[in-house]
């Protein structure tokens, strides 16, 4: 039914490699566009393009002159937006319209979502609360503070202040990262646990398809707001089952979304949950692969078929798929300290392992890793599907035992390992 059809994937980010292996598989040929030329996602592609995803009327010129059935972005931030923009113009099958994507991105307007449905989110505050502060020389402002772009990506323009005059200096470099130059301040919860859910909606029904125990970096290294690792299922899972879940899938029923993929991160608070950041997309990385391995349900080939058909099919999930049959599913990001990389060992080996399904390398030999503590310290992306925490662990030992990224001076970048008594 499918084969012959056009598929153009917004992003050729490692993360859509499963997108085109999925459409491929279905008969479908892919287009894939990005402004980059040696995107992971166009070497896999039948045609490979140079237009930036924010061209949106570019784009949809080629599609009409070239015949596209369907458009398509799963993971990306920043194809979010245009992905909408495009399918309306093309009138092609979409996920959700320009309120709910406007919804699903913004930091504000989703905590005011969350807000009208009784979902617990982080205590905020205005800017102008903290500018009559400095006036009044009295606040009810309770610092730390996470001062962020409103509708920034990968930690950048963040900031966690301690005092008035560092989260004003703050307020200034986080409105020069945001295309509205607005910005979000927030109560900062030291040593909360980071959590995240995704879902995907089906027919106007939302399905829990995953629940995520996010670790970071260490503070000391400048990476404590930086992911180091993600586990799932999460050890949080049943209480959020019990207190939160019903919570959020009212609000995604509620705002009239029809199909489409949803993740939310957020922190644990005692017996709940207090989200903070959305995105109306799957959550990035290779968890839809593993998924798959683990539970038979194809994620990625619901979204492809939806995307030049209108229709998905949710007929295969079910509500234990969340507990992935007794697997773990872990993204293992090794972070990097600053410098220019000499020599990579241990790479062939890891991905030798029999339980390490894919090895997503962002830098290479001869590279250079900036002096930024954001998303651009990490060297990788490696994913495991385990039968066990136990088993999971020993795998994470192995891979750090393994892996080494040396400089010119025969040093080690890696910083930040994961610390298995976590997990």
């Amino acid at each position: 039914m499918l084969t012959g059809k056009k598929l153009l994937v917004l992003g050729g980010a490692s993360q859509h490699c499963k997108v085109v292996e999925a459409a491929h598989e279905l008969g479908l040929k892919v287009f894939v566009t990005d402004y980059l030329n040696n995107s992971p996602a166009k070497k896999m592609a039948d045609v490979s393009l140079m237009y930036d995803v924010k061209d949106v009327d570019t784009i949809v010129d080629y599609c009409r002159e070239e015949k596209i059935d369907g458009v398509i972005n799963t993971s990306l931030d920043a194809c979010q937006i245009p992905y909408q923009k495009i399918c309306e113009k093309l009138s092609v099958p979409r996920y959700g319209n320009a309120e709910q994507f406007f919804q699903l991105t913004n930091k504000q307007a989703f905590k005011e979502m969350c807000s009208k449905y009784g979902v617990d989110t982080i205590t905020t505050y205005t800017v102008e609360a903290l500018k009559d502060a400095k006036i009044t020389e009295s606040s009810q402002i309770e610092f730390p503070v996470m001062i962020k772009p409103e509708d920034s990506r990968g930690s950048r323009g963040q900031s966690v202040c301690y005092g008035l005059e560092e989260a004003l200096k703050a307020v200034e470099y986080a409105a020069k990262e945001s295309s509205t130059g607005r910005v979000i301040i927030e109560k900062y919860m030291e040593n909360a646990e980071d959590f995240a859910a995704a879902y995907i909606i089906v027919d106007g029904k939302a399905h829990l398809i995953r629940t995520c125990d996010r670790y970071t970096g260490q503070e000391e290294e400048g990476l404590n707001r930086i992911a180091i690792a993600a586990a799932n299922p999460s050890k949080h899972t049943q209480m959020y089952l019990q207190n939160v879940n019903n919570k959020v899938i009212s609000m995604l029923e509620g705002m009239g979304i029809e199909n489409g993929p949803v993740f939310m991160q957020g922190i644990i608070d005692c017996d709940t949950v207090r989200f903070y950041d959305p995105g109306f997309r799957f959550s990035g990385g290779e968890y839809e692969r593993l998924f798959k391995l683990a539970t038979g349900i194809d994620l990625i080939k619901m979204l492809v078929t939806f995307a030049v058909t209108g229709k998905m099919d949710g007929s295969s999930l079910k509500a234990d798929s969340i507990l992935l049959g007794g697997k773990r599913i872990l993204h293992l990001d090794p972070t990097l300290h600053p410098g220019k990389i000499a020599q990579i060992i241990g790479k062939e080996k890891i991905e030798q392992h029999e339980k390490v399904v894919s090895f997503f390398e962002r830098y290479e030999e001869g590279e250079t890793v900036p002096n930024r503590n954001d998303v651009s310290r990490r060297y990788a992306e490696i994913c495991i599907l385990s039968e066990s925490k136990d088993e999971e662990k020993e795998i994470v030992k192995f891979i750090q035992k393994e892996l080494h990224v040396l400089d010119e001076e025969g040093n080690d970048l890696i910083c930040s390992p994961l610390s298995t008594e976590v997990l």
